[in-house]
């Protein structure tokens, strides 16, 4: 496959120029000769590494809690649509034995395959939190932090977890904190009640991300500087909902000029209503209702949201003074290395995967392509 006249959007810069795709991968970058290839004019068009969604609960309906594999396929098929080629499924604080048979679908899914985007492993939200940061978590499934516990959660499926969501002021979290992340787990902080302090000694044990950014956390303030203060203060990388409801724009601003682009990864948070109409869905167990563009419980709280992640590239790059390539990395490369797999996904590169979507001036997805084929024509 040949993909010509495109505005090829690398780490550093946009050039225009062509890529030669052959048996999945990026072959070759502005190829002279070419023959027998199945032809892509993208012409005025931009050609973008795919995106890698690192916190997405469902989509098109279904949701990673369904517990199967075709829950699983169905949403990589809905979100492909929207220019996400890899993606880390995410569970919730429900029942134990429910997360351990989330994880066996998301373990089959990474190693099979599915219909759209790759399953690069799981996230785990929770149920190691704080009842007093639930967000739209079910407070009746929480569970203090342990080794145990968390091998029970996880089975035979513990080398498909790529992060965790951890509250470290939680009693045990520290002990657990050191221990995944010795293991090479990616421990973030998130629906955390913990002051500064407690977060910057989770940060020492061995946590590395921060889960939603001002999302289910202490905030900023100038006595208080909270986790959100953590995060700004350390070398933590962090991730934003990029809807315009979840965070405003200003403090996105904020955000990325602090963290620096290198830091931020663009996520959805999305739930089963995502790519659906408005109407009552449900996550975790819980009823959401979504209208406005928000999914909220019965309380008010947000319930993840219904962004893609097409959508927060446009918004951020609408509402910053960022050039287009900085804020594709953050919805692509920085999840890559997010998930270990920055050696082949996240770039335009010789000899990277061709995980691929072609968008407009507008970022207006029109094609997509994964692992060499392509899975979208809009």
């Amino acid at each position: 496959m040949l993909i010509k006249n495109c505005n090829i959007i690398f780490l550093d810069r946009i050039e225009k120029g062509s890529i030669l795709v052959e048996n999945g991968k990026i072959k070759e970058i502005n190829p002279k000769n070419v023959q027998d290839s199945e032809v892509i004019d993208a012409e005025g068009m931009y050609l973008s590494p795919g995106f890698i969604d690192v916190h997405i609960h469902g989509a098109g309906g279904h949701d990673t809690m369904d517990g199967t594999y075709e829950a699983i396929n169905e949403i990589a098929k809905t979100i492909c649509k929207f220019g996400t080629t890899s993606f880390t499924p995410t569970t919730m604080t429900v029942a134990v034995e429910d997360i351990r048979k989330s994880m066996g679908a998301i373990k089959e899914a990474k190693i099979n395959g599915t219909d759209g985007a790759n399953v690069l492993g799981a996230h785990l939200e929770g149920p190691f939190i704080s009842p007093s940061a639930i967000g739209a978590q079910n407070p009746n499934f929480l569970e203090a932090p342990s080794i145990d516990t968390y091998n029970k959660m996880v089975g035979n499926c513990e080398d498909a977890v790529v992060s965790i969501t951890i509250a470290p002021e939680v009693e045990g979290a520290k002990e657990l904190i050191k221990y995944l992340s010795d293991k090479g787990v990616v421990c973030s902080i998130g629906h955390t009640k913990a002051t500064y302090e407690e977060a910057i000694d989770g940060i020492k044990c061995g946590c590395s991300h921060s889960t939603h950014l001002y999302n289910a956390m202490t905030p900023f303030t100038h006595r208080a500087p909270g986790v959100v203060g953590a995060t700004f203060d350390s070398d933590i990388t962090t991730e934003t909902i990029s809807d315009g409801i979840h965070i405003a724009y200003p403090a996105l601003r904020v955000a990325y000029k602090q963290k620096g682009t290198d830091k931020v990864l663009l996520i959805t948070d999305a739930m089963m209503a995502c790519g659906m109409p408005n109407g009552v869905y449900s996550l975790g167990g819980q009823e959401v209702n979504v209208e406005n563009g928000a999914a909220r419980i019965k309380s008010g709280s947000l319930a993840g949201s219904i962004l893609t992640l097409d959508k927060a590239v446009r918004n951020v790059y609408n509402n910053s003074d960022y050039p287009l390539n900085e804020v594709v990395k953050m919805a692509s490369y920085n999840g890559a290395k997010h998930c270990k797999v920055e050696d082949r996904k996240g770039l335009i590169k010789e000899g990277y995967d061709a995980d691929l979507v072609i968008f407009d001036e507008d970022i207006n997805v029109k094609k997509v392509i994964v692992n060499g084929k392509l899975v979208h024509e809009a």
